[in-house]
């Protein structure tokens, strides 16, 4: 673990659950630039100096990033609260994918996307609230799937537990708006990523041409523009949304 640098209260506190896969790296060089001190889950020592070296103060967990884990989101919160005091931003990027047809599929790969989809952001947002109701002020962000918003052909049971996740942000959001509390979520398909690749075979170049025809801005999302995305959810410069839910997926939802 580093230990925070700075208690100063002119930066900003987030909490990025998964600083080692997906966006998370590109989403933690961002709030590090745009003055966030940071906790984060499971980042490289390398990614660690990186922050460090932008000025922000950074405090990483071992074993966190997975939040189907129950302790996962707990131990994240009670380290921003023990070196900073409060949490003004977080996010939670979760979920695998598993397709194939509804009539093949098992209640074992059910339950494993349910876990994963659903438990995950359940986790994470029952122990981030109460910190940001009791402040009075707070964004949280839940990256989930563009599938849960327009179903897919051989993905049934993934597209019902991401659209089960979209639902929860927009009933969680009305509960506590009245607390000065944001909550949204933002719904991916079609970027560019390891897991993506190995889901739909898009390595194979030949592949990938065809998946990016399905895609009507004609190619795969990069990570750095999608962390810019997500930015504005969570960096207290826009704080007049809450419950909403946005596909990022070049047009395909």
């Amino acid at each position: 673990m580093s230990q925070d640098q700075s208690n100063s209260t002119e930066r900003r506190i987030a909490i990025v659950g998964d600083a080692k896969h997906y966006v998370g790296p590109d989403l933690t060089r961002m709030l590090a630039a745009t003055g966030h001190d940071l906790v984060v889950g499971d980042a490289s020592a390398e990614l660690i100096a990186e922050l460090e070296a932008i000025g922000a103060a950074v405090v990483s967990l071992d074993r966190t990033s997975n939040m189907t884990r129950p302790e996962s989101a707990p131990a994240l919160v009670a380290a921003a609260l023990e070196h900073f005091g409060r949490i003004d931003a977080a996010v939670l990027a979760s979920g695998q994918i598993i397709g194939g047809r509804f009539i093949n599929s098992t209640p074992e790969q059910y339950q494993t996307l349910f876990d994963g989809c659903m438990t995950a952001p359940y986790n994470f947002l029952h122990a981030v609230l109460p910190t940001m109701i009791e402040q009075r002020s707070g964004q949280i962000l839940v990256i989930t799937s563009a599938s849960g918003a327009r179903p897919v052909f051989g993905a049934p049971l993934y597209s019902s537990v991401r659209a089960g996740a979209n639902m929860l942000v927009k009933a969680v959001a009305q509960e506590v708006a009245a607390k000065n509390v944001q909550v949204n979520a933002v719904g991916t398909n079609y970027m560019d990523f390891p897991e993506f690749h190995a889901a739909v075979g898009s390595h194979d170049p030949a592949v990938r041409a065809e998946v990016e025809k399905q895609v009507p801005l004609g190619r795969l999302g990069q990570m750095p523009e999608f962390a810019s995305f997500c930015r504005v959810f969570l960096d207290g410069t826009s704080t007049f949304t809450t419950g909403q839910y946005i596909s990022y997926a070049g047009g395909w939802a």
